[in-house]
């Protein structure tokens, strides 16, 4: 979709679209995917450039197809399902531990239905998952990875920052798992850049500042704020946060190694930022 947009500025408009929908194939189910925008639960939310996009292909595609809305799930909905999920499953699911779960993935269904399963299997005999459970199999062999990677790249210490990557790639789904990665990166840069604006300083101003379903664990809360800390300002971590996007689409474009989209990203995000701003490393990525 967000090629499709492009090509379309280029050509002037969408005269090639709206000429197949005057007379379509109909043998074929037409489909566009716009998984680049984001809908939160709370629309109100919905950041204003997803916004604009979501109003765009409204005001275009919206006059020839039905737009079908597939907003994240409300926290409380997936704590839910999370719990009837392991449930069918002849496992139970304590209520702290899907809480800790969903909100430790961001709600994110997908990535929440695979550690799910995860557990279910690790539990075995026990039949049951509890916040310990989720703590050790998902926040330590996720989050703690991440936090260390994210740690070593605010630290500007390439070596280090290459060597976690090199572990977290090196276990589990490997580089088939590169977007959630890149996923769980995002992310952690979007939770420094509100620390930085808001100026937190500590734990407890922390879990004021971030919102549900946007939340830290408590084990990262003071590591997070040091590395939020190390970054002079805004425009450092934005930038972060593009040279991240622009991984993910260059990911989502089939390249011959994702591990090489990775390490290139780990290269750009640990270099000072006066020969990133002088260009010394190249906006694209490897593809």
């Amino acid at each position: 979709m967000e090629k499709l947009y492009a090509a379309q500025r280029r050509a002037g408009g969408f005269v090639a679209i709206q000429d197949y929908f005057r007379d379509p194939n109909p043998d074929a189910l037409l489909v566009f995917v716009a998984d680049y925008i984001s809908i939160p639960a709370d629309v109100r939310r919905m950041d204003l450039t997803d916004k604009d996009r979501y109003e765009r292909i409204r005001e275009t595609l919206g006059e020839y197809c039905p737009v079908l809305e597939f907003a994240r799930v409300d926290e409380g909905d997936a704590v839910k399902w999370a719990i009837q999920t392991a449930s069918a499953e002849d496992v139970k699911l304590d209520t702290d531990a899907a809480r800790e779960l969903v909100d430790s993935l961001g709600s994110d269904m997908m990535m929440v239905a695979n550690e799910l399963e995860k557990l279910v299997l690790y539990v075995g005999d026990k039949k049951r998952i509890t916040l310990g459970d989720v703590e050790t199999l998902v926040l330590a062999a996720k989050q703690r990875s991440f936090y260390e990677l994210t740690d070593a790249i605010s630290s500007r210490d390439r070596g280090r920052a290459l060597a976690v990557l090199d572990a977290i790639l090196s276990t589990g789904d490997g580089d088939e798992a590169a977007i959630g990665h890149l996923y769980m990166l995002a992310r952690t840069f979007r939770q420094m850049l509100v620390i930085l604006e808001r100026n937190v300083r500590d734990s407890r101003a922390l879990w004021q500042a971030l919102w549900q379903g946007f939340r830290i664990p408590p084990f990262a809360a003071e590591d997070i704020i040091r590395q939020a800390r190390r970054y002079k300002s805004r425009r450092e971590l934005t930038s972060a946060i593009r040279r991240v996007a622009r991984a993910d689409l260059a990911l989502r474009s089939n390249p011959p190694s994702k591990r090489l989209i990775l390490e290139h990203l780990v290269l750009d995000l640990t270099a000072e930022p006066k020969l990133q701003e002088a260009g010394w490393l190249q906006d694209e990525l490897p593809v």
